[in-house]
C-alpha cells in the first residue's frame, strides 16, 4: 500500500490551529498541516482557497464544524487533490428559521461588550456540561475564540449566513470517508452526523465518548485514534472523488 498523503486540518467557527494541537503531536508521522484559521475570508469558498494555498498537492482532510462545511467547499474545488475526507461534528443543513438573527444578536454583544463577552455566551454550550465549570479546561478555548476578535466573528457568521447547499455533493464522495462526532454534542447531535455518514457511500462513523462538540479538545486520545485509523485504512487507487462530475 502506498504511503498516505499528508493530513489538512481545517478548523472551525472562531477557533484555529489550536484546536488541532494534540493531533498534531499525535499523528506527527502524517505530517499533519492545521490551518492558522481563516483571516479576512468572508465566505466558505474564500476559507476554502485560503486552506488549498497552504496545502500540499495532494492530502487526507479533516475538517472540524465550520471547518468540514470548508472541507467539502475543498472536495467541491479540487476533488482530485484529495486522497481521504474526515468530517467532524460538522452540518449540510441549509440555515434554519432564525439563525440569522441569533447569529447577529451574538455579534451585537461582541461588538457594544467585546469578544470575551460574546465568547462567555457562546463558547459554553459547545462543550460537555461536565466541563463547563472547568476553568483550566475553558481558560484555553475562550482565549482561542477570542483572539480574532469581533470582526473575525463578523466575517465567519456572513459566511455560514450565506453558506453554499452541500447536499447534492455528498453521494458523490467515493474516497475514504471518516464522519465522528461527540456523543453529548448539543451544536451538531450524533443524529444529525448519522445522516451525514449515511449520505456518503461507505463512510466509517465514530462516536467520542464523554465528548461535547469541540471534539478534538475534549477528546484527543479518541479523535487521533479515529484519524489514524480512516489514515491507515486501505483504500480505493486514484480517482478517488468523483465530485466533479
Amino acid at each position: 500500500m502506498s504511503e498516505p498523503a499528508p493530513l489538512l486540518l481545517l478548523p472551525g467557527l472562531i477557533c484555529d490551529d489550536r484546536l488541532w494541537a494534540a493531533q498534531v503531536e499525535a499523528l506527527a508521522d502524517h505530517d499533519p498541516v492545521a490551518v492558522p484559521g481563516y483571516p479576512g475570508a468572508r465566505s466558505l469558498a474564500a476559507m476554502a482557497e485560503q486552506s488549498l494555498a497552504l496545502a500540499p498537492p495532494t492530502f487526507s482532510l479533516a475538517g472540524h464544524s465550520m471547518g468540514g462545511r470548508v472541507a467539502l467547499e475543498i472536495l467541491r474545488m479540487a476533488p482530485e487533490r484529495v486522497e481521504r475526507l474526515a468530517l467532524l461534528d460538522t452540518g449540510v443543513h441549509p440555515p434554519s428559521e432564525g439563525e440569522a438573527a441569533k447569529r447577529r444578536a451574538l455579534l451585537e454583544v461582541a461588538r457594544t461588550q467585546g469578544i470575551e463577552a460574546m465568547v462567555d455566551l457562546w463558547l459554553p454550550p459547545m462543550v460537555h456540561p461536565d466541563r463547563r465549570g472547568d476553568a483550566a479546561f475553558m481558560a484555553p478555548l475562550r482565549a482561542m475564540a477570542a483572539a480574532g476578535g469581533a470582526e473575525r466573528y463578523a466575517d465567519q457568521i456572513t459566511a455560514m449566513i450565506d453558506r453554499p447547499d452541500p447536499l447534492p455533493l455528498l453521494p458523490l464522495i467515493h474516497c475514504p470517508t471518516l464522519i465522528g462526532v461527540g456523543r453529548q454534542d448539543e451544536w451538531s447531535p450524533v443524529a444529525q452526523n448519522r445522516e451525514i455518514a449515511a449520505a456518503i457511500k461507505s463512510a466509517d462513523f465514530a462516536i467520542f465518548e464523554d465528548c461535547g462538540h469541540m471534539a478534538p479538545v475534549e477528546a484527543p486520545d479518541q479523535v487521533s485514534a479515529a484519524l489514524r485509523r480512516w489514515l491507515e485504512a486501505a483504500g480505493p487507487g486514484p480517482p478517488r472523488s468523483r465530485a466533479a462530475d
